[in-house]
């Protein structure tokens, strides 16, 4: 009895100092991931990313709460006015968009905020 409780505390301990002794490396984990934000524009950044995640509800055929953003003139409104941004980016005081879905892709937000800050340029 007393080799197999001896046997039972060795696995025991064993098991639990393998366990303790883990760490993880958060880069290692989680590697930055490269968000290219040079070459945005209104045609090739922007409208897809519109097309894929906005149209559903924004387009001028749907036109859900009154809001198109379907055409950079419509788009350009919502822009100017900070709307847009604030409910891709899920701020305090904006309805959060794509509603009832998950925030756009981090780097996708970055180069909606890049094209802005460039003066959201019809390119």
């Amino acid at each position: 009895m007393k080799i197999k409780r001896c046997i039972f505390f060795s696995i025991t301990f064993f098991a639990l100092g393998i366990t303790g002794c883990y760490y993880d490396v958060e880069e290692e984990l989680y590697p930055a991931v490269e968000c290219d934000t040079q070459s945005v524009s209104y045609s090739g950044t922007v409208q897809p990313l519109l097309s894929g995640n906005c149209y559903v509800c924004h387009s001028a055929a749907v036109n859900t709460a009154g809001i198109t953003l379907e055409g950079y003139n419509n788009l350009k409104v919502y822009v100017d006015n900070g709307r847009f941004l604030g409910a891709i980016q899920h701020q305090p005081g904006f309805s959060p968009m794509p509603q009832g879905a998950a925030q756009l892709p981090e780097c996708d937000i970055l180069k909606i905020e890049q094209w802005i800050t460039d003066g959201a340029p019809n390119n």
